[in-house]
């Protein structure tokens, strides 16, 4: 319902909702999916999600907490833990869970005839029971974990090293849930996405593996998942059918003798995307400069340029050889039974006999370091043409070339963290401090598969400085072997890793996701799973050699690691405006080759193939073919709405301040804290200051501590602390629920979020005063540097996710809530950043009192303690603990407790209102817009109003929209259109609807497939009448959607946004009936609004080529430049 920073229109963020198969820049380690770093990581399902900085997955190895906290800060979180009595008490409270955990130690050693078990483990840690299974006829090895999560997980990883870029194991992972012998629909995957509970449902492709993963909280979903993913990854229909892999691989395209033949598929599509992508292509040449002689060298998500040379023959041989169940690892975690595991995989692994060559021959080599001198390379990126012509440069290492011992891995995590954690961190600081470029590159660590390595850069550096910046890194590793770290940084890191370990807050996603991706940075590579899972010794050591001999553990790596290291090489990355012009004359002079090559008979075989695909692809699954799909029933749902606990005190010990507690069964020993402060007194025209503003609050330092010293002791007394905005759109007091909001009345909050353990929150609290009244405003160069990094940021991330810039600027058009977000999030906020450069270079001195003055005006003494609330959430223990704590955080903030008292903002209009309703239609009038960067594929969106302000909506129209993403924006702009992803948004909240597509090959012709969309709807809906199961998996779909997996602090947090909003537990429930009690009849009257969609306009990123094709096509934007 509401995000940082601004309203947003939909139950989830827009990328959690993307349903096309898209791709994740990396993993760091074992982030599960919330965490994207360097290596090529492709994800079928969703593209790169929205990442809020109390939903980052953290998990269970040392090296992966290392990568979450530095994710973490990237969203302004440092997650830490404190040295002192916090250990003890977090591990008190981790005592329960282990004594639960003896009776699954008893329970797991389930004994079946078909199994042997080879390993069996408690992993004390986590209350975890694992028993690691052979099946004695396959040889596949299972790895059952018992933990009494409901939120069940199953997976299926193969080893899958590729010897060429031509993308096979990435095409394959797309094809495999193409059909099956069993389950024989055209896209199985899509029905289950469209019609099930499932929490996690997807499959990605490593660098050395490709991991298939399903997981529900839902036993008998569950088992109709594992089902067809088992069935799908052993019997696939597309090794037999060479269609499946035309469709999502590549083919050749050719309607009419005299068309140039065009190259057409979904992965061809994607990585044209991702080579479009100049960070993308700097990481690319990072990895393979690094390893000459293995798998690793190669993209096993493809070349656009190799993907053509791979053949179905090729294709269908690769899955022969990986795809055996002698080179899977399975994998099952949560609270269901062992044996029923043991029992449905035995039933798809019995028909298989071991196959001794399987796993020997997917065996991943040992890149030798081997270089007796760095190795340097120079590569082109693509520019626009007005784009400045700097830079970008990586140096990277390749850190060991045999396995690391517990605690080296350990030790290179946390020294990975001192070097690179945060802001303040040595390395990225000194790189940011020292003016040669705008943003960090590279990433740092990166130890997810065999061979660990380390990246480190920056983007935006002129010519002259590429040899400064390479020698600055050396120098200041050298730095480091002579000096060491200070032993307050090297406390600081230790508890964040510490606290991350402990906490293991996945967010959203499954913990037995964690757990599986945790497992198989050991268990691919033929060593125990379990030991992936384990830190308490290793860290335990460590501890124990850092009083000893304090930084000398780390100053050791570093001299070995890098100092003494050869196996060393340089990217840069040199700028070219005419590298996509090349490549597209490239791929069109091979085609024009191609065809002039072919016989009459050859060209007319193309155009029968392309015809004959395209009418598979038109073509509907017969009742019988949907039929073979397991499915639940409407009966199987929940109908009541979950509810979170929420008590509010007004007024709080007379201090003028309304608290709000949610408590939970359990939160391990942590309060989780908002401190939300009114922002309605600021200007308009400063609001898209708040994002530099709230920056500063955490990274320019506060009171005592200059910007070093805060983070530190952030990192050691506090889980995280970060600044945001929250600003939503509320229902009116005694307005209708169910009506479209009016958009006059809203909530506009500066955020001040932390988690500590319940000793520490004295301190936390000391901490969030002490950034929000003390924060240090008067430091020019780093607001230079942050300008510089958010600038960087912004540009890289409207080319790799140019849906979301253009979704956002859409949502700007119609309501206030969506021209907020623009302005502090979207298109206008990149511009407002390059102009804030300017003026800080210029006239730092007018901006440095605006930005006083925009915080003495929220911090007013008269006013800011009317519309102050604190938010707690945490376990009956901890509520009483820290209460002490909150009676002297409230007397201490600043305000008067008897001031002055704002408008009621649920009965007036807020004061925002008309200034932005005047700027809405001057600077984002409704019109079509088109973005120009360079890239070789678009997004497209259309968007507009389904309902008026005041209008009844009902929650049937977000079945409607589930169904449109999952079926008729699936099949034409996927599946015919050839793009990533085909999706849409709606939201019963504003009435904003809009179509988006990712990664698309088409510009014009996807504006005709959303025009279109309306007709398709009311067709389905006849279609409903005779099949009423069609109906029923839409809406079993849209409840899965809705129903996810959340840890206390995020339900806590759901619970507070709900009451900001005014949104009653009646009108939840109300929407959840409607939804469920959905009719073929909603469906018909839906097609017709969007057939009279109001206020239509569209906006599109894409190249200026593209524009120009879409203009002869008959579609005109307004043209602006990004890059």
């Amino acid at each position: 319902r509401t995000t940082n920073n601004s309203r947003v229109d939909s139950f989830q963020s827009l990328f959690s909702q993307m349903l096309d198969r898209s791709t994740i820049p990396g993993f760091k380690s074992v982030l599960a999916v919330a965490m994207f770093a360097q290596a090529s990581v492709f994800m079928l399902q969703r593209g790169p999600a929205v990442v809020t900085a109390f939903s980052l997955a953290t998990t269970f190895s040392t090296k992966s907490a290392v990568a979450a906290s530095r994710s973490a800060s990237s969203y302004g979180v440092r997650h830490a833990f404190s040295p002192r009595t916090s250990a003890a008490s977090m591990k008190l409270q981790m005592s329960s869970v282990l004594e639960e955990g003896v009776d699954l130690k008893e329970k797991v050693v389930v004994e079946h005839p078909a199994y042997e078990v080879i390993e069996k483990d408690f992993i004390e840690e986590y209350g975890a029971a694992a028993t690691l299974y052979r099946h004695k006829k396959s040889g596949a090895e299972l790895l059952s974990v018992s933990t009494d999560d409901d939120n069940k997980v199953f997976g299926v990883t193969f080893r899958t090293p590729p010897e060429d870029s031509t993308g096979v194991p990435h095409i394959l992972e797309h094809s495999v849930l193409c059909g099956s012998r069993k389950y024989t629909t055209k896209d199985p995957f899509v029905q289950l996405l469209a019609g099930s509970l499932q929490t996690f449902l997807n499959a990605f492709t490593y660098p050395d593996r490709t991991c298939y993963v399903v997981a529900s909280q839902n036993d008998k979903d569950f088992y109709n998942l594992i089902s067809v993913y088992a069935d799908a990854v052993f019997h696939p229909r597309a090794i037999s059918d060479p269609m499946v892999h035309a469709q999502e691989g590549w083919h050749l395209e050719l309607e009419n003798k005299e068309d140039p033949l065009i190259y057409k598929g979904v992965v061809f599509n994607e990585m044209k995307g991702v080579y479009s992508s100049p960070d993308s292509l700097l990481n690319r040449e990072s990895q393979r400069s690094l390893y000459p002689d293995t798998t690793y060298g190669v993209d096993s998500g493809g070349d656009p340029r190799v993907i053509p040379d791979l053949s179905f023959e090729q294709f269908a041989e690769f899955h022969k050889k990986f795809y055996h169940p002698t080179n899977s690892r399975i994998y099952f975690s949560g609270d269901d039974d062992v044996l029923a595991r043991l029992e449905i995989m035995d039933s798809y692994l019995d028909e298989f006999d071991f196959s001794p060559e399987s796993k020997p021959g997917s065996v991943i080599e040992w890149q030798k370091k081997k270089y007796t001198e760095p190795r340097k390379e120079v590569h082109p990126y693509p520019i626009g043409e007005d784009q400045p012509e700097t830079h970008m440069i990586n140096i990277n290492w390749l850190l060991n070339d045999e396995p690391l011992s517990s605690y080296d891995e350990v030790t290179v995590g946390i020294l990975d963290h001192l070097l690179m954690g945060t802001s303040s961190s040595i390395l990225r600081k000194t790189l940011m401090e020292s003016g040669y470029g705008e943003a960090i590159t590279g990433g740092g660590l990166s130890d997810e598969l065999l061979q660990a390595t380390f990246s480190i850069g920056m983007k935006g550096v002129m010519p002259d400085d590429v040899p400064k910046l390479e020698k600055l890194v050396i120098d200041t590793l050298e730095k480091v072997v002579k000096e060491g770290f200070e032993a307050d940084a090297i406390a600081a890191s230790m508890n964040t890793i510490e606290f991350s370990l402990r906490e293991f807050n996945t967010g959203s996603y499954p913990k037995g996701l964690s757990f599986m991706l945790g497992a198989m940075t050991k268990w691919l590579y033929d060593q125990s799973p379990t030991e992936a899972l384990k830190f308490e010794k290793p860290l335990a050591e460590l501890k124990e050699k850092i009083a000893e001999s304090g930084s000398k553990p780390f100053q050791d790596m570093v001299q070995k690691l890098f100092i003494e290291n050869l196996h060393r090489s340089t990217i840069e990355m040199k700028p070219s405006k005419t590298y996509e012009s090349e490549l597209l004359k490239e791929e069109e002079d091979r085609l024009k080759s191609i065809k002039d090559s072919m016989a009459d008979s050859e060209i007319e075989k193309v155009i029968e193939t392309t015809q004959k695909l395209k009418e598979l692809q038109a073509a509907e699954d017969s009742p019988e073919d949907r039929a073979t799909i397991p499915a639940l029933e409407i009966g199987d749902l929940k109908r009541e709405v979950t509810e979170y606990p929420l008590e509010e005190t007004k007024n709080e010990n007379d201090t003028g301040i309304t608290v709000i507690r949610h408590e939970f069964g359990s939160t391990s020993g942590i309060a989780y804290v908002n401190l939300a402060v009114d922002l309605s007194s600021l200007a308009v025209e400063d609001i898209p200051l708040l994002p530099l503003m709230t920056r500063m609050m955490m990274e320019t330092g506060a009171g005592e501590y200059d910007q070093v010293a805060l983070s530190r002791r952030i990192g050691t007394y506090t889980g995280g602390l970060s600044t945001t905005t929250l600003t939503t759109a509320v229902h009116p007091e005694g307005s209708s629920q169910n009506a479209i909001m009016d958009g006059n009345h809203l909530q506009s909050k500066l955020l001040v979020r932390g988690k500590a353990t319940s000793d520490n929150v004295g301190e936390l609290f000391d901490l969030m005063k002490t950034v929000l009244t003390e924060a240090k405003f008067d430091s020019k160069s780093r607001v230079v540097e942050m300008l510089k990094e958010t600038k960087a940021g912004m540009e890289a991330g409207i080319g790799a996710g140019g849906h979301q810039a253009i979704n956002t600027r859409m949502k700007a058009r119609y309501r206030v809530g969506g021209y907020i977000d623009e302005a502090m999030t979207g298109i206008a906020q990149l511009d407002t950043v390059r102009e804030l450069l300017e003026q800080t270079e210029n006239d730092w001195p007018s901006l440095l009192a605006r930005l006083e003055n925009m915080r003495s005006t929220i911090l007013n003494e008269n006013t800011c303690r009317d519309g102050m609330i604190l938010d707690i959430t945490g376990d009956k223990t901890v509520l009483e603990n820290v209460q002490p704590s909150v009676d002297k955080f409230l007397n201490d903030l600043p305000g008067q407790s008897d001031g002055e008292k704002r408008p009621n903002f649920y009965v007036e209009e807020h004061p925002w209102i008309a200034p932005i309703k005047k700027l809405m239609s001057e600077l984002v009038p409704i019109a079509d817009e088109g973005f120009v960067l360079p890239t070789q594929v678009s997004y497209v969106g259309k968007s507009g109003l389904l309902y008026d302000e005041g209008e009844e909506s009902n929650g049937s129209a977000q079945v409607v929209s589930k169904f449109l993403k999952t079926g008729y924006l699936w099949d034409h702009v996927r599946v015919m259109g050839g793009a990533y992803g085909g999706f849409c948004t709606y939201s019963p909240f504003s009435g904003f609807f809009s179509y988006l597509s990712y990664r698309d090959p088409n510009l014009a012709k996807t504006i005709d497939i959303y025009d279109a969309a309306g007709d398709a709807v009311i067709a389905a809906a006849e279609q409903m009448k005779n099949d009423p199961d069609m109906l029923s998996q839409a809406i079993i779909g849209t409840i899965g959607e809705m129903d996810g997996s959340l840890g206390p602090d995020m339900k806590g947090f759901v619970a507070f946004q709900r009451w900001l909003v005014n949104e009653s537990p009646e009108t939840r429930q109300r929407l959840r009936d409607q939804i469920i009690d959905t009719k073929a009849e909603d469906f018909e009257a839906f097609g017709k609004r969007l057939n009279n969609l109001k206020e239509a306009s569209c906006a599109v990123v894409s190249s200026q080529t593209g524009f120009e094709a879409a203009e002869k096509a008959g579609k005109k934007f307004t043209l602006k430049t990004i890059v």
